[in-house]
């Protein structure tokens, strides 16, 4: 059974073994941990933006990536505390929409699907998610569709997020999550 723990600890300072980036199908990334990590995983950015932009990606799935750890120069000291693995977490049409929760449902559905064999077979026992861009903030709401959609609030991290996430990966085996949640969010210890 998996640990599951919040932090506010800085999400690319962490020694995960897999870092788990909830992006969108449009390849803009507005969140500023997500743009820094466009620089630090160039080649994860670059196969994300082409998923992008052939139509590939669907909302509601789990893009992973294995990265490939530079052998050379100076990115070569810090390779130790960078993650092997990244799961774009593909969970909205545009970086302004809201998650809905059919998306937010498929895509951890499918990313639990493809953490079985990493941690079966590759060793993963260490996971970062950055959580967000999954919570909403509603000054960024200029959807009119999302407005008058059935749901029109948008998910509550306490009431449904944070339960999702905890039903969806609780269940893999012996792995240690760390969700990295901002500031404004209280950790009960």
């Amino acid at each position: 059974m998996a640990t599951i723990q919040l932090t506010h600890a800085p999400t690319l300072m962490s020694s995960a073994q897999l870092l788990i980036l909830p992006v969108n199908t449009a390849g803009i990334l507005l969140d500023p941990v997500l743009t820094k990590s466009k620089t630090l995983f160039p080649d994860n950015y670059q196969r994300y933006y082409r998923a992008c932009r052939d139509g590939s990606l669907n909302v509601g799935s789990c893009m992973l990536h294995k990265r490939a750890l530079e052998q050379a120069g100076l990115g070569i000291s810090s390779n130790g505390n960078q993650p092997s693995y990244i799961a774009n977490l593909v969970i909205s049409d545009h970086p302004y929409h809201p998650v809905r929760m059919r998306w937010l449902i498929a895509a951890l559905t499918d990313c639990q699907q493809q953490l079985i064999p990493l941690i079966r077979y590759q060793g993963i026992r260490r996971i970062a998610l950055l959580a967000r861009p999954l919570i909403h903030n509603s000054a960024r709401n200029n959807d009119p569709e999302t407005r008058s959609s059935v749901h029109p609030l948008p998910l509550d991290w306490d009431t449904d997020i944070l339960p999702l996430v905890i039903e969806k990966l609780q269940d893999l085996p012996k792995l240690r999550i760390d969700v990295h949640v901002p500031k404004n969010i209280n950790i009960a210890t």
